[in-house]
């Protein structure tokens, strides 16, 4: 009898991926070796699973985890300036209770989102291999499967997006850009959008009303009626080592 897929069962199998080696290494160097801000700190130093509301319509997917955010948090986007970004839009847009994420403790919770990774464990120059991405496939697809009610996928930059039709099959792929739609066959929408990182928000690239524009359309394709800060069922947690 086969079991019953489940996000708990897939948080686990993220949790306890050792799959690519060059990845294991960095992401447990810099646990260790750590940024000296961080010195007192605890790394997580594990893949990062996403999180979110089980009952999400829109999933945020992002690149990998940042070595001194998610690799440290243990929560994708939390605890860098991407973050910052990301969840100060999505607490504008009536998705998140709170515009900042430091730490798993700190009663972030989304509603109707979920915020994913397309590459689970942090890469050196945050560059994942080909070969690393198409590791995570099966994870992902999984991901995408358990969400079910999932309607719009926001796709943070280029990676994101090329990982986002590969598990799609979306063929001939439509030219990434801030803003581009793609329909799917199932009825889902991919949505782009630059990636709130500091290379395109110092140079002004993203602009926070760009952001905005983005998560407005999400609602709207995704049926999410605007609201106030509400908390969600947030993913299970793994206890630190």
């Amino acid at each position: 009898m086969l079991a019953v897929d489940s996000l708990a069962a897939l948080h686990a199998d993220v949790c306890a991926c050792r799959a690519c080696p060059r990845l294991v290494v960095w992401r447990e160097q810099v646990a260790v070796e750590k940024r000296a801000s961080y010195r007192d700190q605890t790394y997580w130093g594990r893949p990062v699973p996403g999180f979110g509301d089980p009952a999400a319509k829109v999933l945020v997917l992002g690149l990998a985890p940042a070595a001194h955010g998610a690799n440290r948090t243990g929560r994708l986007f939390s605890g860098d300036r991407s973050g910052d970004w990301l969840y100060r839009a999505m607490h504008r847009a009536g998705l998140a209770n709170q515009p900042l994420s430091v730490s798993v403790d700190d009663g972030l919770a989304l509603r109707g989102a979920w915020v994913a990774a397309a590459v689970k464990c942090a890469p050196p120059d945050n560059k994942p291999l080909p070969e690393e991405r198409d590791a995570c496939s099966a994870l992902l697809q999984r991901e995408f499967a358990l969400l079910a009610d999932v309607r719009v996928i926001v796709c943070l930059g280029g990676f994101a997006y090329e990982a986002a039709c590969s598990e799609f099959g979306v063929r001939p792929r439509p030219k990434f850009g801030h803003g581009v739609e793609v329909p799917l066959t199932d009825g889902r929408t991919l949505l782009c959008s630059y990636h709130p990182s500091q290379q395109n928000t110092f140079t002004g690239r993203l602009t926070e009303p760009m952001l905005d524009s983005v998560f407005t359309r999400a609602c709207e394709l995704a049926g999410v009626r605007p609201g106030g800060p509400s908390r969600a069922p947030r993913s299970p947690r793994t206890p630190r080592r």
